[in-house]
This record gives C-alpha cells, structure tokens and sequence, in this order.
C-alpha cells in the first residue's frame, strides 16, 4: 500500500478547530467539510492541493475536540495521509476509524519541506523524500489496520467482515 504526493507542512499544535473551523460543522459530508479543510491556517489550501496529497505536522497535531470532523475534512479533500511527530490521541484514534492513515516520524516531520514529493509505503512504514532523495523511517502498520484503511474505515471493515460471515475476528 503505497502512496505520492506533495508535502503541505505546517507546524505544531494543529488543533481541530484549525483543520476545520467550528463555523463549518453543521454537517458530517465529507465533501462539503473538505471545501474548508485548514482555511484559517491557509484560506487557499484546497485549490493548491490534489489528491493524493499529504500534509506534515510537527507535535501534537489533531489536538482540541474529539469529533470525527478534523480527520473527516483532511480524508475528504484528497489529503492520501498525515505524517507528523505525534498526535492528539483521540485524533490518532478517529484517523484510523475513518480510514485515515498517519504516520508518525520526527525524523520526516523535521527534513520534509513545503512542496516536496513524497512517497510513503505503509506496509513497510517508509516514507521517500523524492525532492531531496532522502528516507525516513516510521511504524508499518499492521495488517489489520491496512484492511481498515483499505475498506475505508472501522465501519466499512465491519460491514466487509459481516458480508463475508466472519463475525468472530471483529
């Protein structure tokens, strides 16, 4: 599971209400969220990125409020990942529940620079600095979280585990 894109960075302490103001959360469409993702950091952020994109975060990224909103924003703008040098737990947690990988490598989060290409292969949790021809190392996820982001989320897992008739490993 592999994935490139351009690096948007941004610094420490990203908190929900700055990935997706309070302002725009009269609904949980990820599409409409996303058409405000980061606007009070960069008011044009969603024109300069395409999909597949990534954005790097230094600590504490996803920190404030629990709601799903903050990581249901970033996945519907087409943002592929987040790598940063850690994360709010409850955003870590509501990441992976909506199928939202991230990856956490202070080695990346220091070295990676606005714009660069990166390449991140999660089964093996290497992410390639293509600009700068570096590598940098953080977690492989584990196979079952790879089923969960490859289903779109917790929920898409369950469902995909109860069609199969498998109700035993959920």
């Amino acid at each position: 599971m592999n994935t490139i894109g351009k690096a948007f960075k941004f610094g420490d302490n990203i908190d929900t209400d700055l990935i997706i103001p309070a302002r725009y959360l009269n609904t949980t469409e990820a599409k409409e969220l996303a058409k405000y993702c980061m606007q009070d950091l960069d008011e044009d952020f969603t024109e300069k990125i395409n999909e597949g994109d990534i954005i790097v975060g230094g600590n504490n990224f996803g920190c404030g409020s629990s709601r799903e909103h903050a990581p249901i924003a970033i996945k519907g703008a087409g943002i592929s990942c987040v790598i940063a040098k850690s994360y709010a737990r409850i955003f870590y947690r509501n990441s992976f529940n909506i199928g939202l990988p991230i990856l956490e490598s202070e080695e990346a989060s220091e070295s990676i620079s606005q714009g660069d290409e990166i390449e991140v292969d999660f089964s093996e949790g290497i992410i390639k600095n293509i600009t700068k021809k570096e590598e940098y190392k953080a977690d492989k996820f584990p196979e079952f979280i790879q089923n969960i982001i490859k289903h779109h989320g917790l929920v898409g897992y369950v469902k995909n585990k109860l069609n199969q008739g498998v109700k035993n490993d959920i």
